[in-house]
């Protein structure tokens, strides 16, 4: 059922090989066979360029790969289904309602915050599944894009979310210093998050997902795995973690093609989210 987790078929990256051996030859097959196994794992063509410019390999360009893309989508092929966006960018539709009590607004933040220079700031969604049923809960930190992610046992319930994400964060209590989110009702007991983890919870302006682009973003790769439409039930806890392993092992252009798990561990051991 899970479509983008199936291998690129092989007759795809031969007609790619066709397509580059036009241009002056600089990849071996076994660097195109290194292209598609990241191909296969979701990396962008950025990502792709970027770690293997960093380790000294032989590569074409961003703009060459996602021509190559962009040419095989044209043919029929499948090979833009593994890109983030699948070559195009849609819109949310916004609810009109906000019925959460005592919400901390983001106007309320620390400055530092949106410096994105302090270690501990999390970012958190919740990702439906099918025909509104059921809910993942989405978690990451600003500065590694180290990110968490678990169903709640009731969907979009605002208890079952509220004790799932504290369940998720627990294990880093001391590297939690602020919350952002949006004004979902799933979040509704933000006020028992709080006091669980001894920070405070930020409730970005209604409409303004930019606010909290990080878990957008964050999401979309989530939706690389697991496609709108899917249903939920099917899902199990050993295939989120390996998506959450996936995601936190892939290398990102915004952390100079390092893994989050890198940045992360690399932070934690750093000891810098001090609590002030």
């Amino acid at each position: 059922m899970y479509r983008h987790y199936v291998a690129i078929d092989a007759q795809q990256f031969s007609e790619m090989r066709k397509m580059i051996s036009r241009r002056p030859r600089k990849l071996s097959k076994e660097d195109w066979q290194d292209i598609e196994q990241c191909h296969k794992r979701h990396w962008s063509p950025e990502t792709i360029v970027g770690v293997r410019r960093r380790e000294g390999k032989s590569c074409v360009s961003v703009e060459w790969i996602y021509h190559i893309i962009r040419r095989d989508k044209e043919r029929g092929g499948t090979l833009y289904t593994y890109l983030p966006h699948h070559l195009k960018h849609r819109k949310r539709p916004v609810s009109s309602r906000i019925p959460i009590k005592d919400r901390v607004s983001i106007d309320e933040r620390p400055p530092v915050v949106d410096a994105k220079s302090r270690f501990g700031d999390w970012e958190l969604d919740t990702i439906v599944g099918k025909d509104g049923k059921g809910a993942i809960v989405t978690i990451v930190e600003r500065t590694t894009k180290k990110m968490l992610m678990a169903k709640s046992p009731k969907g979009k319930n605002a208890k079952a979310v509220a004790k799932v994400i504290v369940q998720l964060l627990r294990t880093f209590e001391r590297h939690v210093l602020s919350i952002t989110t949006d004004n979902g009702t799933e979040f509704a007991e933000h006020k028992y998050i709080a006091k669980m983890l001894h920070i405070k919870v930020y409730f970005t302006h209604p409409y303004s997902s930019w606010e909290k682009g990080l878990i957008e973003n964050t999401n979309k790769l989530v939706r690389q795995y697991i496609p709108s439409g899917t249903d939920f039930s099917t899902i199990n806890d050993g295939f989120l973690l390996f998506v959450q392993t996936e995601l936190n092992l892939r290398p990102r252009k915004l952390l100079d093609f390092s893994s989050p798990k890198q940045k992360f561990l690399l932070s934690l051991h750093n000891g810098v989210a001090l609590r002030c």
